[in-house]
């Protein structure tokens, strides 16, 4: 027969700090620097969206291909078509934001990011946050977080797009600066999409026994070591598509015009 005791009610209390936090390095730092590059995105983005130089042949910007709509230049629609027609005027982006936007948004890395440095919930490990109450991805608008990995199989065809855009570059200019620029990037956004959680998940996260399934065991075992690199193939991904993106638009704008452009 064991003996319990009732535990003290000092012991059941949260110990009482006046200050948010006892650690003396700079833990702020991490989470300023998140914001800051998450800024910088999200103001791109938007410029770019609405920015109009975004085709020079044959180089399409990321952030506007694919280009659905007639109002597209015919060299920059999707393999010839404009499925939108006539009727469609606003820029060719927003068509297509929803998908690698949503998937961003919803990752597991990228929620971390952003919950710590812009709702600083909490701003870093060991830090009191300033909300009084806390409820996770239970209620709404954070349950919505659960959808992410519906748009994986969104982002999937966004990185396919994009491949194709750079194959397409390299039959045509392939000692072009914005050929191997536009390869490097789709090759960083496909990384990025398939080191998702979701990805490994759907690979072969409900098997209970590997040795029959080897050829899905090789493709998890292979998305599992990606999925080690998710935060920087993340960030990686983030500043290549800016870069790409960028780079198309100061060629369609004339400010680039160096022969192997």
């Amino acid at each position: 027969m064991t003996q319990t005791t009732a535990e003290s009610p000092a012991r059941k209390q949260r110990a009482q700090l006046k200050v948010r936090t006892l650690r003396t390095d700079r833990w702020w730092l991490a989470p300023a620097l998140t914001f800051a590059g998450l800024s910088a995105f999200l103001i791109y983005g938007f410029w770019a969206i609405f920015d109009a130089s975004y085709f020079v042949e044959p180089y399409i910007a990321p952030f506007s291909s694919p280009c659905l709509a007639t109002s597209c230049p015919e060299g920059a629609r999707f393999l010839g078509l404009a499925p939108f027609g006539d009727w469609y005027g606003l820029p060719p982006g927003l068509l297509i934001l929803g998908l690698p936007a949503g998937f961003r948004v919803t990752c597991y890395y990228y929620r971390k990011s952003y919950y710590r440095s812009f709702w600083l919930s909490p701003p870093a490990c060991a830090v009191a946050e300033p909300h009084k109450k806390y409820t996770g991805e239970t209620r709404l608008p954070l349950i919505i977080q659960n959808v992410h990995r519906y748009f994986f199989y969104g982002a999937i065809v966004i990185g396919a797009v994009l491949t194709y855009d750079a194959i397409l570059a390299l039959v045509h200019k392939p000692a072009g600066l914005g050929t191997w620029i536009l390869l490097v990037n789709a090759a960083l956004i496909v990384a990025y999409t398939l080191s998702c959680h979701s990805c490994r998940h759907i690979t072969a996260g409900r098997l209970n026994h590997f040795s029959k399934h080897p050829l899905r065991y090789r493709a998890w075992t292979f998305i599992s070591k990606l999925n080690a690199k998710h935060q920087p193939l993340a960030w990686a991904s983030m500043f290549s598509v800016m870069i790409a993106d960028f780079y198309v638009r100061l060629v369609a704008k004339g400010v680039i015009t160096f022969p192997f452009a």
